[in-house]
């Protein structure tokens, strides 16, 4: 069996296997049931749980009370604690009971929508958490999925004069299966001392929670700053004849990912301390020093694929590597370690939510090993789900060279990478240049510099430039016509957002429009909201989003609502968010959407990334005991801590106490599903005014 034959199986079996991970990681992801946990106060020293389920349609979760043999029923775990006593058992409203065929037994179960309810007795003067778990299973007419473990939390407030009699439980033969007296909203109102709604944390889980975290690394695959590298994996591969190599490479990107997550786990495990900060991932995404790092290695890569030099490392290294080893891995260290970080201004957000997830367990005095190792496990799986496709491309380079004419072929593609890499580059720099305000590459000159690169590619492809590794072409092919072509249309179709146009297709990727200089699609005006209320704290740096009047600071936003009677709509952005960006000119710039946002709410835009320093008065001591010193990392830890997330773009609507009007809305580009979700907080905010 020749060696091409051996590969192909190989990639065969590893193409599977891929498969196999993906689809379970999928299922793993699906939950047709959100919770939603809110506290009610009974009297001076009694409170009432409230966990409100909301059930996909087509599906139903089973009651707390079945018979056995049938399908597991809705069970909720409370840890004992001193600050607080159960009294009775958990209720809820009465159930929907039919005979279930496949069960062969009557079975009891809700659909749309459920609150159970437990009430407690506080012991404590202090303010408390508690933290539980449930266990439940959720069906339809076509299978049945157990969920396990999922995490719950709710914070209760303290009696100043704790009761400390004991009042019997009560019996669960004797707990009420009617609906409560009390009428529940479709959308509750949440205080804000309680938690956010959220999808149920399936974090308890820890095999499940690798899964979970494997499928992001997949995902993590599509993002802009890491499908460009691909070609330049198979680029830097198109010598390599070897199988170990490749392994080498995976496992590389593993250990970078991971290796140092363990450490820090180890260290706080020992230490017993949160040394991991919540916006250590912010930080390194949108910090002047990293991007500088990430434009340079980008540039770099571009000279050398331009044919300026050849990348290799130091005689001095190889030498030493070559005395333990006749075939060093070294190099191909080097290129997992480059690939992780041009990657990571599109994979912080992701991973710094893999590990704000991970770490929120770590929070208490029940904390175990297993929750010290979340991070960890995480990371693996994280770093698996990007290392596997890497490895594969990396494993079959020697493909390309069996293509006819192949050399000039190649050389062809890898100086069209090198202008690639080049107009890639000028995206970290971007990222730096907006969150420190240098006005070095606003829209117009980065556009002209894109603009001109894709001239300059088009120029190449047709001949008219040529490079030293370049051979003399004596004619022009099909397949190179038509890629000048391209070259030349891309930089027509860039030529009008120069001045104003606003290039929906490329919105993630450029600045945005609110830095150009000159912009001839619509006339300017100030900034209405002062007229309304007060000037917009850093509006003479800041920009609302799709155009909108706005506030950048949540206390006068918050001030302003309460002048105008208006709920609140907070835009949680960054500027080197390209979700963000493509929910402003895709969704926030929809005409209903705009005239839903301008007449109806007061915009707070908080960006978790500006670098912008605070006055020493309005500096916060943020979750981790740490000052906050900046914009961004004042609303990054306000996100964190009040919402229990730190993706960005997050929406969430409030009532004029702070509290939710509805389910907070991630990155969607639905338009529909966006103005529903203004319309359910409007809704909301009329019914309890």
């Amino acid at each position: 069996m020749n060696t091409h034959s051996i590969l192909r199986k190989t990639f065969a079996l590893s193409f599977v296997l891929v498969w196999l991970l993906l689809q379970n990681a999928f299922a793993q992801l699906l939950n047709p049931v959100q919770f939603e946990y809110s506290t009610k106060k009974v009297s001076a020293n009694e409170v009432e749980l409230l966990f409100t389920a909301h059930i996909q349609s087509g599906w139903h979760l089973y009651s707390q009370f079945l018979e056995s043999g049938g399908p597991l029923p809705t069970e909720f775990h409370f840890p004992k604690d001193n600050s607080y006593k159960l009294l009775g058992k958990t209720s809820e409203p009465k159930a929907t009971v039919v005979y279930d065929d496949m069960f062969q037994m009557n079975v009891a179960y809700f659909s749309d929508k459920v609150t159970f309810r437990q009430r407690i007795r506080v012991l404590s003067e202090q303010d408390f958490t508690i933290n539980g778990t449930i266990d439940y299973m959720v069906c339809n007419s076509e299978t049945c999925v157990p969920f396990n473990d999922i995490d719950f939390s709710f914070t209760v407030k303290g009696c100043p004069q704790p009761v400390e009699e004991d009042i019997a439980e009560t019996p669960a033969d004797s707990v009420s299966t009617e609906a409560p007296d009390t009428v529940i909203s479709s959308t509750p109102i949440l205080s804000e001392s309680t938690p956010t709604p959220s999808t149920p944390k399936t974090s308890s889980g820890l095999l499940q929670f690798f899964f979970i975290a494997f499928a992001a690394g997949l995902l993590t695959l599509l993002t802009p700053c890491v499908f460009p590298v691909i070609p330049m994996t198979v680029s830097f591969f198109i010598k390599q004849n070897s199988l170990r190599k490749a392994f080498v490479y995976g496992l590389s990107i593993i250990g970078i990912f991971t290796l140092p997550v363990l450490l820090l786990s180890l260290i706080t495990f020992v230490a017993g301390s949160n040394f991991i900060t919540a916006d250590f991932a912010n930080t390194l995404s949108t910090h002047w020093l990293p991007n500088l790092l990430f434009f340079s290695v980008f540039f770099i890569f571009a000279l050398s694929f331009l044919g300026a030099f050849e990348i290799t490392l130091p005689a001095s290294w190889q030498n030493s590597a070559d005395k333990k080893s006749r075939s060093s891995s070294w190099s191909v260290f080097f290129m997992a370690f480059t690939l992780v970080l041009v990657s990571f201004s599109c994979t912080g957000p992701i991973v710094g939510t893999v590990l704000v997830e991970s770490i929120s367990s770590m929070q208490g005095n029940a904390a175990t090993l297993a929750t010290y190792a979340r991070p960890t496990i995480g990371m693996l799986g994280y770093s698996l789900g990007i290392a596997i496709p890497f490895t594969l491309f990396a494993m079959f380079p020697k493909w390309l060279q069996a293509l006819p004419k192949s050399g000039s072929w190649l050389n062809t593609i890898k100086t069209v990478l090198g202008f690639v890499e080049l107009a890639l580059s000028l995206k970290f720099l971007s990222v730096a240049d907006q969150a420190y305000h240098w006005h070095l590459l606003d829209r117009e000159v980065y556009l002209a510099l894109w603009i001109a690169i894709s001239f300059a590619l088009g120029l190449y492809l047709l001949g008219r430039i040529k490079l030293k590794s370049d051979p003399d072409h004596q004619h022009i092919g099909v397949g190179r016509l038509f890629s000048a072509l391209i070259a030349f249309a891309f930089s027509l179709y860039l030529l009008p957002g120069m001045f104003g146009a606003p290039l929906t297709a490329l919105s993630g990727y450029i600045p945005p429009k609110h830095t150009l200089d000159f912009d001839l699609s619509e006339n300017r005006t100030a900034a209405t909201t002062s007229s309304v209320c007060e000037q917009p704290l850093y509006g003479d740096i800041l920009s609302g989003p799709a155009g909108l009047d706005c506030f950048f600071d949540y206390e006068q936003g918050m001030k302003c609502a309460k002048e105008q009677n208006k709920p609140v709509f907070i835009d949680f952005t960054g500027h080197g968010c390209v979700n963000c960006r493509e929910m402003e000119s895709r969704v926030l710039s929809h005409p209903q959407v705009q005239q839903l946002l301008k007449e109806n709410f007061v915009v707070i835009s908080l960006y978790v990334d500006d670098k912008t320093e605070l006055p020493p008065t309005d500096y916060v001591t943020g979750s981790d005991g740490k000052l906050k010193k900046t914009i961004g990392k004042k609303y990054a830890d306000f996100q964190i801590s009040r919402f229990g997330i730190n993706a960005q773009p997050y929406y969430v609507l409030l009532n004029l106490d702070g509290e939710l009007l509805t389910t907070p809305q991630a990155y969607d580009r639905d338009v529909n599903h966006f103005i529903q979700f203004l319309q359910t907080g409007l809704h909301n905010f009329a019914l309890n005014k």
